[in-house]
């Protein structure tokens, strides 16, 4: 039977979601608070330059692939990919860098002329990386996390230590170089715990990086969210966005509407892509399934200092990805996760999209995008901003040997406040909850609420998890369950 429904927010999990919606026969419609859609993969463009917002790695394609297969059909019917090469460079100092390229085969030999006998303890190291990927895209994370049987049937294929052992822990067993061992551990960063706390099961971001390669949408991540937003249109949905909302009226223990600048509009299903925190605070007290105790009690991942910045002229050295580790992984982490502050001595990650895309910055110039990850609920004042901004470039100017402060026409920052007004995030968290031991499958808050019927969740606070991967699959794993919640 046809159902109203209304979705708030129009991030990946939103769209992903919508489309489900749609192809069921239902009638939906996206609520964006913000003037344009995306959510935290939103675009920004200034004087001829185009930065994506948010994410800015293309990870997993084949999760990318199956999502436009579940309506017949691809991805290249709404963007083109482009397998980048070297995928990243890494920098531990001046002149000392490391390049990972688009096969296995190439990085083991990378590996090899760095630690002798490492070559082929990573063969190894991926065969297992991709049976734990394997296992997690057709057994884990399209599972909806009701039940703590999804986990108990996952045992049983793996062994106990996949879980009770971590990322870091086996990655020390197998290697000894620490340049080696901070590339193979930062995968799991994108899951937005340390690695030192995150399940082995996880290495199959290690698979994700070098079996599967890392790519770029031809004009940026936002062509993945205009092809949502196009298959999304195809399929009857209606986006509106400036509309922020207000309230979620629940009547005899059910939603049954939501107030959007003042007015009252009624739906049989209503569906958050927002902030899963924040879309609770809209109902009444007794309607929240978690309590302020609870959320504080979670470990979340990161916040991030952002820079978008353009340049009047080409840079050097770079690679289209850099990651920045010339200064102790380990302390940045305990910044962040165990004694939270803002770093001495910060890592840092540089995007320069105009390396691979000629329309990200105007001709002989360049688009740059530069991320510190920081502890989420951090002190936000624009003199900090200014202050790490001017000890990132200073570091990046010495690593790349070249002068480049003189040649920044403007530059744009986004840290914790932005994340708060922007996205109503919890604390500013930029990637939302960290999948840790406690913090996975059903241990994560729940697709449909414990409290209210007919009012359902999804996106990177509850499964499957962080990431853009992650937030198609949670799309997904709603409408199914919002479709069986109609047959029963």
């Amino acid at each position: 039977m046809k159902k109203t429904i209304a979705i708030i927010g129009s991030g990946f999990s939103a769209l992903a979601a919508s489309c489900y919606l749609a192809q069921q026969g239902n009638e939906v419609t996206i609520y964006e608070k913000n003037e344009t859609i995306g959510g935290r993969a939103r675009q920004f463009k200034k004087d001829g330059f185009t930065f994506d917002m948010g994410p800015s790695w293309y990870w997993m394609p084949d999760v990318f692939e199956r999502f436009f297969n579940d309506f017949n059909k691809k991805t290249s019917d709404y963007y083109e990919l482009i397998k980048l090469n070297p995928a990243y460079r890494v920098y531990f100092g001046v002149d000392d860098f490391i390049s990972i390229y688009d096969n296995l085969e190439a990085i083991k030999t990378t590996f090899e002329s760095i630690e002798k006998g490492s070559g082929k303890k990573l063969e190894t190291f991926i065969k297992q990386a991709k049976s734990n990927y394997d296992i997690a895209i057709k057994d884990l994370v399209y599972r909806p996390g009701v039940s703590p049987l999804e986990l108990i049937t996952l045992e049983t294929t793996l062994k106990l230590n996949q879980f009770f052992s971590t990322v870091s822990n086996d990655i020390h067993k197998k290697f000894k170089n620490e340049r080696l061992i901070q590339i193979l551990e930062f995968p799991v960063l994108f899951l937005g715990a340390k690695p030192t706390k995150t399940p082995s099961f996880y290495n199959f971001m290690n698979y994700a990086d070098f079996g599967l390669g890392t790519w770029h949408p031809k004009t940026g991540m936002f062509d993945v969210v205009r092809g949502i937003e196009k298959l999304a249109l195809e399929l009857g949905v209606t986006i509106k966005t400036d509309s922020t909302i207000e309230k979620i009226i629940v009547e005899n223990k059910t939603a049954t509407a939501i107030v959007i600048n003042g007015e009252t509009i009624k739906a049989d299903i209503i569906l958050s892509g927002a902030d899963y925190h924040h879309t609770e605070t809209l109902l009444e007290i007794e309607h929240r399934a978690y309590s302020e105790n609870y959320w504080e009690s979670r470990v979340f991942a990161p916040s991030s200092l952002l820079f978008f910045v353009g340049f009047d002229k080409k840079i050097q050295n770079i690679s289209h990805h850099a990651l920045f580790f010339d200064v102790d992984f380990n302390q940045h982490a305990i910044d962040i996760y165990d004694k939270p502050k803002w770093p001495d001595a910060p890592l840092f990650y540089a995007n320069f999209p105009s390396k691979t895309d000629l329309t990200a910055a105007p001709e002989g110039m360049e688009s740059g995008f530069f991320l510190i990850p920081l502890a989420p609920g951090i002190n936000d004042s624009e003199a900090l901003r200014e202050e790490y901004f001017e000890k990132i470039i200073t570091r990046f100017e010495a690593l790349t040997q070249q002068e480049i402060k003189n040649s920044i026409i403007f530059k744009r920052s986004f840290c914790k406040n932005d994340f708060v007004n922007d996205y109503n995030a919890y604390k500013g968290n930029a990637y939302g909850m960290a999948n840790t031991l406690l913090q996975t499958a059903f241990l994560r808050p729940k697709l449909k609420s414990k409290k209210v019927r007919n009012l359902y969740f999804t996106g990177q606070l509850t499964v499957p998890g962080p990431g853009v991967p992650p937030a198609l699959i949670s799309g997904k794993l709603v409408a199914e369950l919002i479709q069986k919640s109609f047959r029963s």
